[in-house]
């Protein structure tokens, strides 16, 4: 786009001020500032900031949260629970069935500047996150495939990589460096999270320097923005994940967050049961550890499901027991691990987002003083970051929710190595520990100080290992294959 037609598009705008210091710029500098101005989309920016200040005054009532309807909460303990698992590996086998990985993240927390799946907890196998979730894919492959009857090669799990703009370059040659960790290259598909201006409050674009926007990541979930977005795959792509999905007859999604060690990817008791409950969304939950645990439960807000943060819920809620199970009322704490149709994201999400209010972080922003030309270093928040969570669609979903069990489905990474919880060493002992409760559960006898890590290519989730049953484990380790552990029985 020409420079009369940018600086048209920003005096209609009434965003002037971003070519300040036009004229002063190189003229790379300046194709920069030109190519990120057109691709702002100023009105929907501008309501978007509109609908969120307009929300965040109208703080819903106390009453107004109340537990999930039985009907729609199910246990993986449940008597269904083999129907699911068949049901799942059916739409498998088939082919409809694609995972999306948020993967935007970096590891800053962690003391890494890697994206988040690089990071290694320090296994027996030293295999990072991204290489255990892609074992576990290939793993599901193999079951759906033996299953079915089919070749493994018939069986294809989409693989959609959703990351950032700091983390997808280093994300793609870590995967190629690896060859896809034993992945079809074809199915894994990289495609890229968007991002939003930061604003003032009175909807002013800031500048972070003379010649660039300031723009933050739009949260994970632009993830249903990017997946209609041609441009999040490549700027000369003719295709959006959704194109590649549809046109490849993927009817359902298995979505989830990179830094849960324990993720069941592609699990299919997971999509067994949401494709049974004929929901157009699901969710997986696992009980609170307490009444205060610091974790957003899935509850009705208005009559309408929704993560409710646990900072909105007044202690009389949080504490209140259900007379009927003898648990927290508000139980089902949220794991980001999310089941989707097609068809949903496709037609349906279209429909309301600009109903879907955005949340607000003011920040300390840096920028440019507009008279002077210096950087600005604010001491106090001058802005404010606008994002979208993934869990902000339930409102207008019929939702079904799967509870799960901790200890066999989720071990988050969020902190730096020592931490009090959700550490690289939780991570770690609760991988090992699953490991160790497969084998006890299908009767080996393994002492306490033995430590042991099973690859998700040796079983997913505990299955064929029958012949452990009655022998001693003596010996621990990494095994990558059956006949390994076979060579550490007695």
């Amino acid at each position: 786009m020409s420079i009369e037609l940018i600086a048209d598009k920003v005096n209609k705008a009434g965003q002037d001020h971003l070519l300040t210091f036009y004229n002063t710029l190189s003229p790379t500098e300046q194709q920069e500032l030109v190519h990120q101005i057109d691709n702002l989309d100023f009105e929907r920016v501008d309501k978007i900031l509109k609908l969120a200040l307009e929300v965040e005054k109208q703080p819903p009532a106390d009453n107004s949260f109340t537990p999930p309807p039985s009907e729609s909460v199910k246990s993986v303990a449940s008597v269904e629970q083999h129907s699911w698992y068949e049901r799942g590996l059916d739409a498998i086998a088939n082919n409809k069935l694609a995972v999306i990985l948020m993967a935007g993240g970096q590891g800053t927390r962690l003391g890494s500047s890697n994206p988040k799946g690089m990071y290694d907890v320090g296994l027996l196998s030293h295999q990072t996150l991204f290489e255990l979730q892609a074992q576990r894919i290939a793993k599901v492959e193999e079951l759906a495939a033996q299953k079915s009857g089919k070749d493994a090669d018939q069986v294809n799990i989409l693989w959609f990589v959703m990351t950032s703009g700091p983390t997808r370059a280093t994300t793609e040659a870590f995967f190629k460096e690896n060859k896809y960790f034993g992945l079809k290259e074809k199915n894994v598909i990289f495609f890229e999270q968007g991002v939003l201006p930061c604003l003032t409050e009175d909807g002013k674009v800031i500048l972070g320097n003379k010649g660039n926007v300031a723009v933050a990541p739009d949260g994970n979930g632009g993830v249903y923005t990017a997946l209609h977005n041609k441009k999040s795959i490549s700027p000369t792509s003719t295709k959006s994940p959704i194109d590649i999905l549809t046109e490849n007859g993927y009817e359902y999604i298995h979505a989830y967050c990179v830094d849960n060690s324990l993720c069941k990817v592609a699990d299919p008791t997971f999509v067994g049961y949401s494709i049974a409950s004929g929901v157009d969304c699901g969710a997986k939950v696992v009980q609170k550890r307490d009444a205060h645990e610091s974790v957003g439960v899935i509850a009705l807000r208005d009559s309408k499901f929704s993560v409710v943060e646990y900072s909105e819920i007044p202690k009389n809620l949080a504490e209140l027991v259900d007379d009927g199970t003898g648990k927290l009322a508000f139980n089902a704490a949220n794991i980001a691990n999310h089941f989707y149709t097609t068809k949903f994201l496709r037609d349906e999400i279209p429909k309301f987002e600009h109903k879907i209010a955005y949340h607000i972080a003011r920040k300390k922003i840096p920028t440019v003083d507009l008279k002077t030309g210096s950087d600005v270093k604010p001491e106090t928040p001058n802005g404010v970051k606008m994002e979208l969570f993934i869990f902000d669609v339930f409102p207008f979903t019929n939702l079904a929710i799967l509870e799960v069990e901790r200890k066999d489905e989720f071990s988050p990474l969020k902190n730096a190595p020592g931490s009090k919880s959700d550490t690289p060493e939780t991570s770690r002992s609760d991988v090992l520990s699953l490991s160790k409760r497969y084998l006890k559960e299908n009767g080996a006898n393994i002492s306490d100080e033995i430590e042991i890590e099973l690859s998700p290519l040796v079983t997913y989730a505990g299955e064929g290992l029958s012949f452990v049953s009655g022998k001693e484990v003596v010996k621990g380790g990494y095994v990558s294959s059956v006949d390994q552990l076979k060579s550490l029985l007695n």
